[in-house]
């Protein structure tokens, strides 16, 4: 399966709930690369790459979310990798 690139904004209660730790260990598990980061406005900002169908299972626990934190929101923008990480970090 090809890699595919997946951009998120996440929004509702998903900072100071340790959303961005969640998000990085399963990238870490499903072997994608990217980021993830807090936003300005409360949001959380994903950018990961990686094979399309770990992308999918990663999508869905970005669903989920860590137990401590309310899904508002999640706006998902699906565009071609262009291989520019090489592992999965917490950006700030």
């Amino acid at each position: 399966m090809a890699d595919a690139r997946l951009h998120a904004i996440i929004s509702g209660r998903v900072q100071m709930v340790g959303f961005r730790m969640f998000a990085q260990d399963w990238a870490d598990q499903l072997g994608t690369t990217g980021y993830v980061r807090n936003l300005p406005d409360g949001a959380v900002e994903v950018v990961a790459e990686g094979k399309q169908d770990m992308l999918e299972i990663f999508l869905e626990r970005l669903k989920a979310g860590p137990r401590s934190a309310r899904i508002d929101n999640l706006a998902v923008d699906w565009q071609l990798s262009r291989g520019e990480f090489t592992d999965f970090r917490i950006t700030y």
